[in-house]
């Protein structure tokens, strides 16, 4: 039998990593009769001095995959989850500085929000599902810097006017008709860089950047005018940058969830968007509008596919 225990041959390790991935973790914090919720979904990846693990299968370098599943257990207990991104950050100092032959840590959470119920008896500790978005966060660390890319996905927003399409390039196949007062409508997937990357500096407040960032968004959304969701998704970007000053690059996917009038001619009757039009709702094809938008001098670093990140 071949001994394929070292690389004697023209081949060798690429880049690798491992870790458990999608650890589902609830924490309940109770202030006496009022109880908080986070609830996060994080996965963990480890990655430094592994290439004997690859080549002979020695396991005198790896900590397991169970150890980091229940390393994130323990961690919500022991120091709570008061962000996302600060959790995250307790686990990579954790793994990086406790184990040698560990040089990089990379923690990635979905968090899935929840909201009281209000007005319902003892409410305090009733809660329903968010049907939003879902906050997301990714933690890399590798000993000495730090890097903190957060975001949303599954955020459906619609404007059921101020928006048009026209003026477009046209050739043989074109057959869109030119829109002057249409809905705009998305759902958005969207990564934020922060500036932060060393402990030497104060850390952001992730709790009220996030809010924050998701309000900028809104906003900028739904005061826009819009000649095209281009356009749109720019004014987005940019209202964020103005106003987060610890942020310095946004990535949006943002898909088009088209709307179109409905021909009711055959009926004798009019569908008109000023007399309050009927539509319906596309959800394939569907056009997919995707950039990133930088503070000037920055640069990007957040992966143009975010289905990588």
């Amino acid at each position: 039998m071949a001994d394929n225990s070292r690389p004697g041959r023209p081949v060798i390790l690429g880049q690798n990593q491992y870790g458990k991935a999608e650890n589902r973790v609830v924490k309940i914090t109770r202030d006496g009769a009022t109880h908080h919720i986070k609830d996060l979904n994080v996965s963990v990846s480890l990655s430094g001095d592994m290439e004997e693990v690859h080549y002979s299968g020695s396991n005198a370098n790896v900590l397991p995959t169970d150890t980091t599943k229940n390393t994130v257990y323990a961690f919500a207990k022991e120091h709570g989850i008061k962000s996302a991104e600060q959790f995250g950050i307790h686990l990579a100092r954790h793994f990086v500085t406790s184990q040698e032959p560990i040089h990089r840590a990379r923690i990635r959470i979905e968090e899935y929000a929840w909201e009281r119920i209000e007005h319902a008896k003892e409410g305090a500790h009733s809660f329903v599902r968010k049907g939003q978005e879902t906050r997301l966060t990714q933690v890399t660390f590798d000993g000495s810097l730090w890097e903190v890319v957060s975001g949303l996905k599954d955020l459906v927003v619609m404007n059921s006017t101020d928006s048009e399409f026209w003026g477009y390039a046209k050739d043989k196949y074109t057959t869109l008709p030119e829109a002057y007062d249409r809905i705009l409508a998305t759902q958005v997937s969207s990564r934020w860089r922060f500036n932060w990357t060393d402990d030497a500096r104060e850390m952001p407040d992730w709790e009220r950047s996030y809010e924050q960032t998701k309000t900028h968004m809104l906003q900028a959304f739904a005061e826009t005018y819009s000649l095209s969701l281009q356009q749109t998704l720019y004014q987005m970007g940019a209202r964020i940058i103005d106003n987060r000053a610890e942020i310095d690059e946004v990535r949006f996917s943002l898909p088009n969830k088209h709307h179109f009038l409905v021909d009711l001619e055959p009926f004798g009757l009019k569908n008109a968007t000023e007399d309050g039009a009927v539509y319906y709702a596309a959800d394939r094809p569907y056009g997919l509008i995707e950039a990133t938008v930088l503070r000037d001098g920055c640069e990007a670093k957040i992966p143009v596919d975010l289905s990588n990140l």
